[in-house]
């Protein structure tokens, strides 16, 4: 791996993040954060995948 590619770098924290949010709202039984944390974490997946794809398309990975 010759550059490191930081957006990825942080769809992955915030991805990792969001996972903990959901470990920690269920650890306090919040069901209201739990779904905010699962909804933050298929938008980040999401707009990472979408990220990658677009950039696979213009040859820049």
């Amino acid at each position: 791996m010759k550059d490191i590619k930081w957006i990825f770098v942080f769809y992955s924290l915030a991805a990792v993040a969001s996972m903990c949010a959901i470990g920690v709202s269920v650890a306090i039984a919040s069901p209201l954060l739990a779904i905010f944390a699962f909804v933050a974490l298929i938008f980040v997946m999401g707009n990472g995948f979408k990220t990658k794809k677009r950039m696979r398309e213009q040859g820049l990975l």
